[in-house]
C-alpha cells in the first residue's frame, strides 16, 4: 500500500470521533492543576492557605496562554485553577475540542513546571456558552466558588495551626454556615476574613489594555504618542453584580476591537 493510501486510511481512527464547538457559541476552557496538593504541600515549602509566590506561577501561567495561539478575551485564575474566555469567532484548530484541550493543557503544563522546576501537570475542558448572560454567569460561578473555598481554606488552617487534625479541622469546618465560618476565624486567630487581600477571596483576572506609549515618528522624527495593547494582571477585581459588569465589558471591548 502506498504510504499516501495508508495515511488516508489510517487517519479516519484519530478524526472518526472528533467533536467540534459550533460557531457562534462562546468557548470558555477551564484548566485544573492535578495533584497539586502534593505539589504544594509535599513537595514545595509554599505556606497555605495561600502563597503570593504560588499566586505568581498561575498568573505568569495564565498570561502565557494569551500567546499560544488563540484569541483570549478574558482570563481568570484562582487557587490552581485557571478560566479563558476566547474570541466568539475563534477558529483556530477548527474549533476541534481535542486540540484545544490537548494544547492547552500541555502548554500551562509545561511553563507551569519550568516556573517551579518540578513536573505539573494541568487538565483541560471546553464550556460551550449560548449568550453573553451565560458566560457572565460562568464567571460569576467561578468567583463565588473562590470565594467559598477561601473562607474554608482559612478556617482548617486556623483550626491546624490551633492542633486540630486532618480530620477534626475538616469535620468542624463542614456544615457551618458562611457566618459560623466567619466567627470562627475572628474567635480563634482575630482575622477579619473581609479584610483579606481580594486575590485570596476572589481570584485574579487578566486582559488586555491599551496604553499611550511615548515613539517617534520615522519619517519627521518628531515626538507622537502611539496606542499600544498589553496584559494587564487584575487581583483587586470587583465582586457580585460590579463583577458581572466588569465580565460584560470585557466582551464588549473585545467586540470593538474587531
Amino acid at each position: 500500500m502506498r504510504f499516501d493510501e495508508l495515511d488516508q486510511a489510517m487517519r479516519v481512527y484519530e478524526t472518526a470521533h472528533d467533536l467540534c464547538v459550533l460557531p457562534g457559541l462562546f468557548m470558555v476552557a477551564r484548566l485544573d492543576g492535578r495533584g497539586f496538593t502534593k505539589l504544594t504541600k509535599e513537595r514545595h515549602d509554599f505556606a497555605a492557605p495561600f502563597d503570593v509566590r504560588f499566586r505568581d506561577h498561575m498568573l505568569a501561567t495564565t498570561e502565557h496562554l494569551f500567546g499560544v495561539g488563540l484569541r483570549v478575551v478574558y482570563a481568570y485564575t484562582q487557587s490552581d485553577e485557571i478560566s479563558l474566555l476566547f474570541a466568539r469567532d475563534e477558529a483556530a484548530f477548527g474549533r476541534k475540542l481535542r486540540k484545544l484541550n490537548s494544547i492547552l493543557a500541555a502548554e500551562a503544563s509545561a511553563l507551569f513546571s519550568r516556573r517551579l522546576d518540578d513536573h505539573a501537570v494541568f487538565d483541560c475542558r471546553i464550556s460551550q456558552l449560548p449568550s453573553v448572560a451565560k458566560v457572565v454567569d460562568y464567571f460569576r460561578w467561578r468567583s463565588e466558588d473562590a470565594h467559598r473555598n477561601a473562607l474554608n481554606a482559612h478556617c482548617y488552617w486556623t483550626l491546624r495551626r490551633a492542633g486540630a487534625s486532618k480530620g477534626a479541622a475538616t469535620a468542624a469546618v463542614e456544615g457551618r454556615s458562611t457566618a459560623a465560618k466567619n466567627e470562627l476565624l475572628f474567635r480563634e486567630a482575630g482575622i477579619n476574613f473581609n479584610d483579606l487581600p481580594r486575590w485570596q477571596r476572589r481570584g485574579s483576572g487578566l486582559y488586555w489594555e491599551t496604553y499611550a506609549k511615548a515613539a517617534t515618528n520615522p519619517k519627521t522624527g518628531e515626538a507622537v504618542t502611539a496606542s499600544r495593547r498589553r496584559i494587564r494582571r487584575d487581583t483587586e477585581l470587583p465582586m457580585k453584580d460590579a463583577y458581572s459588569d466588569f465580565v460584560r465589558a470585557r466582551i464588549a471591548d473585545a467586540a470593538e476591537a474587531v
